[in-house]
């Protein structure tokens, strides 16, 4: 099981340049901290528009820091918008290669198509084009990214031969995922051996039964690029305190906060009904569960969810483990609900309590970070 942490950037109001510039600064923190403890991967979204839920408007300058300011955790671009109206594959494959010449040679490439009308109408985009858009863009990358020279005739767009700099460090290429919001993408990414990055929360259930499906079919995929990618990720939230209450009571409040502002979202399928968006987007909070497996269940946490003291996650993370997920992408934070000393003291016991559990072999750097 590998882990990482996931930033939305979600900022509370009022939105000045103070406040703005405190979520990035805690969020570097937080991955700097997270590259010394032995987070395997940050990652990054995209959203243009979302008022608090997320201001990650300009990831590629985020993660470019991030890369700046660590050694060896991967850099997730979580993912590239993959329409032509906010994002023109030419400069996402010369962007998405100098940051992978920044990192030496850490980028994990994620694709996305957007979910949210409030995003594609605020860029007049269609649609009902989003997933034909996207099929080009992780058709059409990795080979501006390996040919010497390259050319495309699409839909979406076109190019007369040029050469594409610079390439990226890693070869054949950096692996390349998908998100993962409406039931179904996940066979989109089985079938072009993409990744699976789940954004949105599926009980344990859905995701075993999933997972199983996409494992199945990536067998017999047909790679959009040169290599195929077969992990499974999703999205999770964690604190971490040795108190099982007082985790999750704080826990609970930035995952609540998180999910008020998801439903608060003006979704594509509310405003523009199309078969191309067959669910809501977005991430929403889990629902609560009584279970009996659950030791947080007592504390209204949600099956699965890695909040509570360090026993109650390590058995959380058992479950996923069990289903067949490869890598667990943490929220932290939402909206500076917690306070930053809060939040790194929750990752450094994670790092010390629960890492080893799951990291045979492997040193988790648990004392580390001076943040």
């Amino acid at each position: 099981m590998k882990f990482g942490i996931f930033h939305e950037l979600a900022t509370p109001r009022p939105f000045t340049a103070e406040n703005e510039a405190k979520v990035l600064r805690n969020a570097l923190e937080q991955v700097r901290l997270a590259d010394e403890l032995g987070f395997d991967t940050v990652w990054a979204v995209e959203h243009h528009f979302l008022e608090g839920y997320s201001h990650s408007s300009a990831p590629e300058l985020f993660l470019t820091a991030c890369a700046m300011q660590t050694e060896r955790i991967r850099i997730g671009h979580g993912a590239v918008v993959c329409v032509r109206e906010m994002n023109h594959p030419i400069r996402v494959a010369e962007r998405a290669a100098t940051l992978d010449l920044l990192s030496n040679g850490r980028l994990e490439f994620g694709t996305a198509r957007s979910s949210t009308w409030t995003e594609l109408g605020g860029f007049e985009a269609d649609p009902d084009r989003t997933k034909q858009d996207w099929d080009e863009f992780v058709r059409a990358i990795p080979g501006m990214w390996t040919q010497e020279r390259f050319s495309w005739k699409g839909s979406c767009f076109s190019m007369p031969e040029r050469a594409v700099l610079p390439k990226p460090m890693q070869k054949p290429h950096p692996p390349m995922w998908v998100t993962v919001t409406s039931p179904g993408t996940e066979l989109d990414a089985a079938e072009r051996g993409l990744g699976c990055l789940g954004v949105a929360t599926a009980s344990l259930a859905e995701q075993e039964r999933r997972t199983k499906e996409y494992h199945r079919r990536i067998q017999g995929c047909t790679p959009a690029g040169l290599v195929v990618n077969d992990q499974v990720a999703t999205l999770n939230f964690m604190h971490c305190h040795e108190d099982l209450a007082t985790g999750a009571k704080r826990g609970m409040g930035f995952l609540g906060l998180f999910g008020l502002l998801n439903a608060h979202l003006l979704f594509t399928r509310e405003a523009y009904p199309t078969t191309a968006y067959q669910s809501l987007g977005g991430v929403s909070a889990p629902a609560a569960s009584r279970s009996g497996g659950n030791p947080g269940a007592a504390y209204g946490v949600p099956d699965g969810v890695c909040i509570g003291d360090p026993k109650a996650i390590v058995e959380a993370v058992k479950r996923w483990e069990s289903v067949g997920v490869d890598q667990l992408n943490f929220l932290v934070n939402a909206c500076e609900v917690l306070p930053q000393e809060q939040v790194l003291a929750s990752m450094r016991l994670f790092a010390r309590e629960v890492m080893p559990a799951f990291q045979k072999g492997k040193t988790a750097r648990a004392e580390g970070g001076r943040g």
